[in-house]
């Protein structure tokens, strides 16, 4: 279910979850913020940071994840365009695994 498909995106089935976790990452995130001004201990804002970092690769790799098996899969199987969408893959894993 690429996004070339009028199905939908391979995520569907996950969506309500990773709407749920991403809306988590933004109280997070507000939290950090409300940190700041109230001008908290560096340390625990860096912790802070550190799990906002984690909770959005988690994310990225279910939607990496779903992508794969999806719409790469589907590709593959079809000998549609499974030549493009392996290197369209590996280009987001190269950009996803950037520090």
């Amino acid at each position: 279910m690429c996004a070339e498909h009028h199905h939908g995106h391979s995520y569907a089935p996950q969506r309500d979850d990773l709407l749920r976790r991403l809306k988590r990452v933004e109280g997070q995130v507000r939290g950090v913020q409300k940190m700041i001004e109230e001008d908290r201990y560096c340390v625990d804002i860096l912790v802070q940071i550190a799990a906002i970092k984690s909770a959005v690769h988690k994310v990225g790799l279910s939607v990496l994840e779903s992508h794969t098996r999806g719409c790469v899969a589907d590709a593959l199987m079809n000998a549609s365009d499974g030549e493009e969408k392996i290197d369209e893959l590996m280009e987001v894993i190269r950009q996803f695994t950037k520090s």
